[in-house]
């Protein structure tokens, strides 16, 4: 009797060390991995807003969920390295931060088991990252940065009312900067426009090729390249010198006063777009039925820079003085 009783209670101390450890393992936070291509303020705020949704979701960060974060300083030889290392933390769920971070790790995870949601990529079809606008692919999909090109050449219009030459500086390696041109050209004609495009695939190129624009345009839309974001300084310089106004993509260059004005998505909202994602995935829902989102024209707004404008000798037109968009 006592050599059982002894069992009993050995057994009910390993039982319970074993519900214990259950436990444990059950409150222990999700890991998501985040792989970002470099540091910048677009794709910072895609981060940002990637964690608020979770959070706004009840996942709260280092209680029920925890993230690794990286970034390759926009070097593309060393995504690899970077998504690897992810990987060998066995994340629950990856966020991959533009085109060519998503797109290799598309490859390096296939078959790992381990969903990918993407962010700041342009035309996801166009990439092949997702098969259609309409569903996600095997173990992926996620939120895009696809601007409303009409609205961008509207707000143009209102800007420089005589501009007639749109030129578009894109990099011709990079499969988002490709896309956007192509849907640049597509609305263009509606919008009263003539594109110029010139193909720029390194940043000692830029002085060379946005003055190779004088004279040809009216105004620069310069993308959300990863190329030419990081070098924008350079091709504000490079274009002032060329006597040739711009309307960027990011209103971070246009609140320093580096560029005149922008148009843009709120990337805060694209990755709160992939946090919402994100959260129906890890609640069990297939990417494959889940489409990639696009901003909605209300994802997007104007600034224009007083003393960017003036810099460029350019009058802010009376049809924006009250837009409230306007930093001094």
């Amino acid at each position: 009797m006592k050599k059982f009783k002894t069992g009993l209670l050995s057994g009910l101390i390993v039982a319970g060390a074993f519900a214990a450890s259950l436990a444990t393992a059950a409150a222990d936070p999700i890991k998501i991995g985040i792989a970002n291509f470099g540091e910048h303020p677009q794709l910072n705020a895609a981060i940002a807003g990637f964690k608020q949704a979770l959070t706004d979701s009840g996942y709260a960060e280092g209680k029920d969920v925890v993230y690794s974060e990286s970034h390759t300083n926009f070097d593309a030889s060393l995504v690899p390295q970077m998504i690897a290392k992810l990987q060998a933390e066995n994340p629950k769920l990856m966020y991959t931060i533009t085109t060519p971070v998503s797109q290799i790790a598309k490859k390096a995870l296939a078959g790992s088991g381990i969903p990918i949601v993407f962010a700041a990529v342009t035309d996801p079809v166009a990439a092949k990252l997702v098969p259609s606008w309409e569903a996600g692919d095997e173990g992926m999909t996620g939120a895009t940065d696809l601007q409303d090109m009409a609205a961008v050449m509207a707000f143009t219009k209102k800007l420089l009312p005589n501009a007639k030459r749109f030129g578009v500086p894109f990099n011709p390696g990079e499969a988002n900067d490709v896309a956007l041109v192509a849907k640049i050209k597509e609305v263009a004609p509606a919008a009263g426009f003539e594109v110029v495009e010139v193909g720029v695939d390194n940043v000692n190129d830029i002085q060379q090729r946005i003055a190779s624009l004088a004279g040809k345009v009216d105004v620069i839309y310069t993308p959300a390249s990863n190329l030419l974001q990081p070098a924008i300084a350079a091709v504000s310089a490079a274009a002032r010198q060329a006597g040739i106004p711009i309307v960027n993509s990011d209103d971070g260059a246009v609140r320093k006063d580096i560029v005149p004005a922008s148009f843009a998505v709120n990337y805060t909202q694209v990755g709160i777009n992939a946090g919402k994602i994100a959260v129906e995935i890890l609640k069990g829902k297939d990417p494959k039925e889940i489409p990639p989102s696009r901003p909605a024209y209300e994802d997007h707004a104007p600034t224009i820079s007083k003393k960017a404008m003036a810099d460029f000798g350019i009058e802010i037109p009376a049809s924006l003085a009250d837009c409230g968009c306007i930093v001094d």
